[in-house]
């Protein structure tokens, strides 16, 4: 853990009237101590856990009647209970805004772009939650969508919400078996599908694939198609029980809202693991603990106050989707995309911003590497002075691609690697807009997190590469899973390493600061000569090569051992010769160390990922191992598969 200097360090006054210092002084003010760094906020708000929780329901102004009790069996996991006395409704705390201001613009590639103040998103909220209401669904019945990331998405989402139902979504290019092994598990009341959408440029026609799900969504007592392309009724007209959006509202005139109050644990949302190695698990998370873990990372790690401009590139299939869409709670504007972000070209997100003055960019790391490769340079080229803070997760954020933020992008920018997952809705370890940012490395563990890394045995470790895990409850852990009575799928994926302990799958690593690098999922870890190796470690140092676009590791069981395999898609021209093989294992072994040297490389033309754009180590695995695939659907390109069977360059 070697101590290094910062790519970034926040001015004094920006620190003084950052939201997470104000805090800090109130959280002071409320038990008459004295918190002398942000160590020692974070420090209190783990060891007292319901003074912490309390006091962000209060300073983030939650509406709802909170209750006289914040935890109980705070010593349980699973089984700790948050305001366990509480009521409160989730869109109810979204929807602050609800006068003339704009809440929400979106823009679909160059085709399609709108506008939604709060009143217009409001109206359009009261009459969907009365066609809702009139199609059958009430407390805890779901409404399930196949939708871009667009307005109409967060209005059903909302209208949900707001009747107490359980809100579950997807992205459009799903395909029919990807949609069904995720909704046909919780057997929709509504089901919610676009006409088709955009992507580079292209129409995709979502037809043929909607009339075949009507079939095997027998509890959908309506399919509510929202037209993107123009092609709505064409395809309701396909439909037994089909009906396009206008048609599903027009019964119904705007009328004040109404509220159902739940209790803090009451269902809001399901969403799904990845399913690449079987069916999805239907992830349930609860209405309080989503929003009240949102807004202490909105208001205070991201700084958001109202009027703010929030943007994430997400699809309706990653839970960054779930993340944005709170940032309503904290009164932002939401900017919304949806497509590729280089349709036309690769500037298309910066000239969102530019023209919008987004204040928070959020995105993934391989946009941002990708970016890096293209040759832009967003500093140059486009006005990024309202930009405060730009997010990085879906991935571990590469060195280099601090550097090129810093030189590239904005130097005067808080940058914010993030990492944490479907599993929490929310995450582990976040940015703070108070303290210095490192090369390499996320901040440090969110408030209210009791993060840390475990050895094989289960100590705490400083210094040495670990287990990811969360020592004590935190609100936004799953209620449960759905389909699973006696809670042992549940236990299973989250307790059953250690005891009483979250263990979330990550391999990570304490640094010099107090923040932390993540290595990559534990279930991809290397264990050649059983030294465990984190993927992203290869990937940090073969990606920065001009010749390398992308790669994927695996560990290939080899003469009683592991043998590293590392398969590289390179740039267009570029051919894996001895040459540069040899400058491959040079970089890693100069990078790493020699025991992360491949000791095979392999030119590929594609690396399969899933919807949300995460490799897939374990699928690549199977499929050189000679094992099947489970649920391919989950896949974006399940056909590049294909091109890691049988290779005859791991015969030997």
């Amino acid at each position: 853990m070697t101590a290094q200097s910062p790519l970034w360090t926040p001015a004094p006054e920006a620190v003084a009237n950052a939201a997470i210092t104000r805090f800090r002084k109130l959280a002071e003010a409320r038990t008459g101590r004295t918190f002398a760094a942000h160590e020692d906020l974070h420090a209190w708000s783990v060891d007292e856990p319901d003074a912490f929780w309390d006091l962000i329901w209060d300073h983030c102004g939650v509406i709802g009647d909170k209750g006289a009790r914040v935890l109980v069996d705070a010593d349980r996991m699973p089984g700790a209970g948050f305001f366990p006395d509480a009521r409160l409704n989730f869109a109810e705390n979204l929807l602050r805004r609800t006068d003339d201001r704009e809440v929400i613009v979106f823009r679909g590639e160059d085709k399609v772009e709108t506008r939604l103040t709060g009143a217009e998103l409001a109206g359009l909220v009261s009459r969907l939650q009365q066609a809702l209401r009139a199609a059958g669904v009430g407390n805890g019945d779901r409404v399930a969508a196949m939708m871009p990331n667009m307005p109409e998405t967060i209005a059903f989402m909302l209208a949900t919400a707001s009747l107490g139902a359980i809100w579950s979504s997807c992205s459009p290019d799903f395909g029919e078996q990807g949609v069904l092994d995720r909704f046909g598990q919780i057997e929709p009341t509504v089901f919610v599908a676009c006409d088709g959408y955009w992507y580079n440029g292209k129409q995709i026609d979502c037809a043929d694939k909607i009339v075949a799900l009507e079939a095997k969504l027998p509890t959908a007592r309506k399919l509510v198609i929202v037209p993107y392309l123009g092609h709505a009724e064409d395809v309701a007209g396909r439909l037994q029980r089909g009906a396009t959006l206008d048609a599903f509202m027009t019964p119904f005139a705007i009328e004040p809202l109404s509220f159902e109050r739940v209790p803090f644990a009451h269902p809001l949302y399901i969403l799904f693991s990845s399913g690449t190695t079987g069916i999805p698990k239907c992830i349930v998370h609860a209405a309080g603990g989503v929003l009240l873990q949102h807004l202490k990372e909105h208001k205070l790690h991201c700084d958001l106050s109202p009027g703010d401009r929030l943007f994430y590139f997400t699809t309706c299939g990653w839970m960054m989707w779930n993340w944005l869409v709170s940032g309503f709670a904290a009164e932002a504007t939401l900017l919304l995309y949806d497509g590729s972000p280089f349709a036309p070209d690769g500037s298309v997100l910066f000239d969102f911003a530019q023209k919008e003055r987004m204040t928070f960019f959020g995105t993934s790391a391989k946009y941002i590497d990708a970016v890096r490769k293209s040759g832009l340079t967003p500093k140059e080229s486009h006005d990024l002075s309202s930009v405060r803070a730009m997010a990085s997760t879906g991935s571990p954020l590469a060195p280099e691609s601090f550097d090129f933020v810093y030189a590239d992008i904005k130097p005067d920018i808080h940058l914010a690697s993030v990492s944490g997952g479907t599993d929490i809705v929310s995450c582990f370890v976040i940015g703070n807009p108070a303290k210095p940012v490192y090369k390499g490395e996320i901040q440090g563990p969110g408030l209210g997190m009791a993060v840390d890394v475990f050895d094989e045995d289960g100590r705490p470790v400083r210094g040495e590469k670990g287990e990811l895990v969360c020592t004590r409850p935190f609100p936004s852990m799953p209620v449960m899973f759905w389909n699973d009575p006696d809670g042992r799928k549940y236990r299973n994926a989250y307790f059953d390493r250690f005891d009483n302990i979250w263990c979330h799958g990550d391999f990570a690593e304490w640094t010099a600061q107090g923040g932390m690098i993540i290595h990559g999922r534990s279930d991809a870890t290397l264990n050649p000569g059983g030294v465990r190796i984190g993927t992203a470690e290869i990937y940090n140092q073969v990606e920065q090569m001009p010749e390398v676009v992308e790669a994927l590791c695996i560990g290939q069981d080899w003469d009683s051992d592991v043998r590293v395999v590392l398969f590289a898609r390179l740039a267009d021209g570029v051919a894996l010769d001895e040459d540069l093989t040899q400058a491959i294992k040079t970089k890693i072994r100069n990078g790493c160390t020699p025991r992360h040297v491949p000791a095979k490389i392999v030119s590929v033309t594609d690396i399969p990922r899933t919807k949300s754009g995460k490799i897939v180590e374990l699928a690549v695995r199977d499929v050189v191992h000679g094992r099947a695939v489970k649920n391919k659907e989950a896949l974006a390109n399940p056909e590049a598969l294909d091109l890691y069977r049988d290779l005859d360059a791991l015969r030997t």
